[in-house]
């Protein structure tokens, strides 16, 4: 792979705006979730026992515990956190200074502060895999302190950047397994994204056309996800840059259309950012070209060797694909028609078989990238700074393959025999960072749910318990005639739950006795994770005397034999009740409160007249009339109107680009060369002039 300069700088650049995104989602709903009256109040989460910093960061590695020292509670120190965070992304989006090893050390603790206190609505798989591309961030970006002089990459660059392939590859092939070793029948009949459209936690309004598409493009469609996400990752740590490019072409095409068909928030976004790493600076048009007809007339070159490799590896995963799906096209029909044609004990079969081959593809590309490190450093001028570079090679290739190894734990959960056989001190190594989030397992829509129906909880409020009227989430679906909205990068965390409740008993989910509780105290700050606009909410003058949820089941409206479309998006049919009648005072809620320890009572809050919670209360004021979805918008196209105006005006003005000093030739070279052109050109200005104009145009 060439030079990856220009690709590690998008990858941190791209990471700066991820965490832009999650820090300003999660602050404007941490009153409601998190408050001394939320949902689910975070400062359970921290007991102040009298014990020292020290012991009480060793049992929850947080800055929240300096809350107190700063005169915050916990929910403000929360949203300091969030600010912070999103200050911290944005001046690294702008500045690419800032887009150094300490400020993403500092964006990585921030964001794991948050995460300790998170509780059910942070233990999402992408707030898992922000934290572990953060901690990688730190290994990758330029520590400038630790940079050698003149010189803009240092000999462990390539090496510590392995680690965001190889952290794609884990998402992304374990995604795929665990689709096949559920069981689940829709993903071995190859029928799930017949359901996954209309199913999935917040659809788009594309998700509804997406849904409408025939059954065989449909099953298609799903073996496609398979070879994407099982087959092309393996293309990720061959030698050839051709298939790097392919396969990185096919992951960006699978994330793009999940974006428009899902509200995913920053996950897919992420994703993408991690697909950088396949690519290098000449494919972004920054590094150097190779030269046109370099290597004719020797026959057999070894870019014609390559090439016959390129397409013999991309024909096997054809014919494997046509194989094991018996892909055929029925002319009569103008489909094509496909099948599993493997058993699920076929699969555990080739599991078992290529498991421990792929870590040792992936340990040999590994050694191929330590190895382009220890030439680079051996290949730095100067006895001091080439003594320098050796030990970042040696300490950098050490937490590399130390990183490598931890995260062989959660990869071999796909097949628990391979688990079982890592070495034992590595899961020592695994248990002692396990807390900090450095290395997860993945493996995304396991079982297919809502095979019968999309089931959906419709909550009910009431003054007299006659007249039942329906209280409408902002996202999550409701009303049938309501249009999906478009959200991301925003994610709604009590609506993604309230997805995950209506798949079990109403006791699984703790939490939402908690939230009918607020409800029927009238709580602003849960209201407004509900309606953002007040006006909207049909309590509005006075809660709720009672309060019920029913669970419905939900289907996409569908398109008649005419081709004529409803004026409703979705069509319900009502199940059964999911929460019983409830009020203030009612045993049944109080015996749920008090068994969950939801009714305990808050700490004595801190002063409000302190200088520094005051200005999180301004600040708060400010932004609360807005939805979350318009500031990230807004923000997003701010930022983009900068770039253009940095564009546009800093064009004519924009500093020469240094060359890396291997590439600069020797004073004494140039002063002979300009002692030359000066004499053949009589010195005159009009010449002079003339050079000076054609390297400004350079």
């Amino acid at each position: 792979m060439g030079e990856q300069r220009r690709v590690r700088s998008t990858f941190l650049w791209g990471l700066s705006g991820i965490y832009l995104c999650a820090f300003l989602s999660l602050y404007t709903q941490i009153p409601g979730l998190y408050g001394r009256e939320g949902i689910l109040p975070a400062w359970k989460m921290l007991r102040f026992t009298g014990k020292g910093l020290w012991e009480q960061l060793k049992d929850s590695p947080t800055l929240l515990w300096l809350g107190p020292r700063l005169g915050l509670d916990t929910e403000q120190g929360m949203e300091l956190i969030c600010l912070l965070g999103a200050l911290l992304s944005f001046g690294a989006l702008l500045f690419n200074c800032l887009r150094d090893s300490i400020i993403f050390l500092l964006l990585w603790i921030l964001y794991l502060s948050l995460y300790q206190v998170g509780q059910v609505f942070l233990y999402f798989q992408w707030d898992s895999l922000l934290l572990e591309t953060g901690f990688l961030a730190i290994l990758v970006a330029p520590m400038r302190v630790l940079r050698l002089k003149g010189n803009a990459w240092s000999a462990h660059d390539g090496i510590t950047f392995w680690l965001t392939r190889w952290l794609l590859f884990r998402l992304m092939f374990a995604s795929g397994v665990v689709k096949l070793t559920s069981r689940c029948p829709t993903w071995w009949g190859l029928t799930a994204l017949t359901y996954h459209y209309e199913t999935q936690c917040i659809p788009t309004p594309a998700a509804w056309y997406a849904h409408q598409l025939p059954v065989w493009f449909q099953k298609l469609s799903v073996v496609a996800t398979y070879v994407i996400e099982i087959g092309v990752p393996w293309l990720f740590f061959l030698p050839s840059r051709r298939l790097r490019i392919f396969s990185f072409y096919t992951q960006v095409l699978l994330q793009v259309l999940i974006v428009l068909t899902g509200n995913y928030n920053f996950f897919n976004l992420l994703t993408l950012v991690l697909c950088f790493s396949l690519l290098d600076d000449q494919h972004l048009g920054s590094g150097p070209k190779a030269k046109k007809g370099q290597g004719k007339g020797r026959g057999l070159s070894m870019q014609s060797l390559v090439g016959l490799f390129d397409l013999l590896v991309l024909g096997l995963l054809g014919f494997w694909t046509v194989k094991y799906f018996e892909l055929q096209i029925n002319w009569e029909k103008y489909l094509v028609e496909s099948k599993t044609a493997f058993t699920y004990h076929d699969f555990l079969q080739w599991l078992r078989m290529l498991t421990f081959p792929s870590i040792w593809v992936a340990a040999a590309s590994l050694s191929w990238e330590i190895l382009k490190g220890m030439y680079r450093s051996a290949s730095v001028h100067g006895l001091f700074w080439k003594l320098w570079a050796t030990i970042q090679w040696v300490i950098f290739s050490s937490a590399t393959v130390g990183m490598f190894a931890v995260s062989l734990v959660p990869y071999t959960y796909i097949e628990f025999e391979s688990n079982s056989q890592l070495w034992p001190s590595i899961h020592r190594m695994f248990k002692a960072v396990d807390e900090y989030q450095l290395v997860n397992s993945y493996g995304l829509f396991r079982r297919m749910t809502g095979v019968g129906g999309r089931p959906e909880v419709v909550v009910e409020g009431s003054y007299d318990k006659q007249t039942w009227t329906e209280i409408e989430f902002m996202y999550k679906p409701g009303n049938v005639s309501v249009s999906p909205p478009i959200i991301t990068p925003h994610q709604p965390r009590l609506d993604w739950q309230m997805w995950f409740a209506a798949l079990g008993h109403h006791t699984q989910s703790p939490w939402f006795t908690s939230f009918v509780y607020r409800l029927l105290q009238g709580n602003k700050d849960v209201i407004q994770l509900v309606q953002n606009d007040e006006s909207l909410y049909p309590f509005n003058s006075h809660p709720p005397h009672y309060i019920r949820a029913q669970l419905y089941k939900y289907w996409y409206t569908e398109v008649d034999q005419t081709g004529q479309t409803s004026s409703n998006w979705w069509r319900r049919r009502h199940v059964e009740e999911y929460y019983p009648m409830v009020f203030l005072g009612d045993h049944t809620l109080e015996s749920l409160l008090n068994q969950h320890g939801l009714k305990d009572k808050p700490p004595p809050r801190k002063s409000i007249d302190a200088p520094l919670p005051s200005a999180l209360r301004v600040i708060r004021d400010l932004l609360r009339p807005y939805p979350a979805p318009l500031l990230l918008h807004s923000l997003l196209i701010s930022l983009v109107v900068i770039y253009s105006l940095q564009a546009l005006f800093g064009r004519g003005n924009r500093p020469a680009v240094s060359k890396p000093r291997s590439h600069q030739k020797p004073q004494s070279e140039k002063k002979k060369k300009e002692t030359s052109r000066q004499g053949d050109s009589g010195g005159s200005g009009k010449d002079s002039g003339h050079n000076t104009k054609r390297r400004d145009k350079s």
